[in-house]
């Protein structure tokens, strides 16, 4: 018996589905993943960060966005939802609806259990296709750890890393300086992810970790 071939969706046809749903959905290659919800540690650190560097360009023509913009990888085909995305150039979008933007600059994501692999692996290389993407930061939500990748003139991309509250990073590319005292303000990481997260995920879409692992 032959088995009932899978319908993959072009990018109209998923835009149209996601711009109507309840959840957010990534998209490769004709498929949608389902996103998580997210624990109170992330959103607590991931709001500490877009107000920093909201407050850093409110007087620059710059914009500041945080969960719910859309951002494709043009080059890969990927759409995706970073926790927060800087710009200061000009914003290029997809078309009319202005929820898809093309030319970031700086991305953060907040790392998970069920998310780090793929925001520093196949994620990462997404995003590294993205040729106005200058800053790319990870940050812990169960110590107090940031990485900061960020792309040299010869296309390399260098990693620092900072442990301290007393320390910062730089986004050069936004000119944003963020605390790691800030970025941390409030949140206990004393509370395991998974008892945090609990409440929170309770009948929330699930990304498929094989689904995940797919995209490349």
């Amino acid at each position: 018996m032959s088995s009932i071939p899978k319908h993959l969706l072009n990018d109209k046809e998923y835009l149209a589905f996601e711009r109507r749903s309840q959840f957010r959905s990534e998209f490769y290659q004709g498929e949608m993943f389902a996103m998580t919800r997210a624990s109170r540690k992330h959103n607590l650190i991931t709001l500490n960060i877009a107000r920093r560097i909201s407050e850093a360009l409110d007087n620059r023509p710059c914009e500041t966005y945080s969960n719910d913009m859309r951002v494709k990888v043009s080059l890969s085909g990927l759409y995706t939802y970073p926790d927060i995305v800087a710009t200061c150039e000009s914003p290029q979008f997809e078309d009319d609806f202005v929820d898809t933007l093309l030319n970031p600059q700086a991305i953060v994501e907040v790392l998970s259990e069920s998310t780090e692999s793929y925001d520093r692996g196949k994620k990462f290389a997404h995003y590294r296709r993205i040729p106005s993407l200058k800053d790319y930061l990870l940050v812990s939500q169960d110590r107090v750890l940031v990485e900061h990748y960020m792309r040299e003139p010869n296309n390399r991309w260098l990693l620092t890393e900072a442990f301290q509250l007393e320390e910062s990073v730089k986004l050069l590319s936004i000119d944003c300086r963020l605390r790691l005292a800030d970025i941390y303000a409030k949140v206990d990481l004393s509370l395991p992810e998974t008892e945090d997260a609990r409440e929170f995920n309770q009948g929330a879409p699930k990304s498929d970790p094989g689904a995940l692992d797919s995209i490349s």
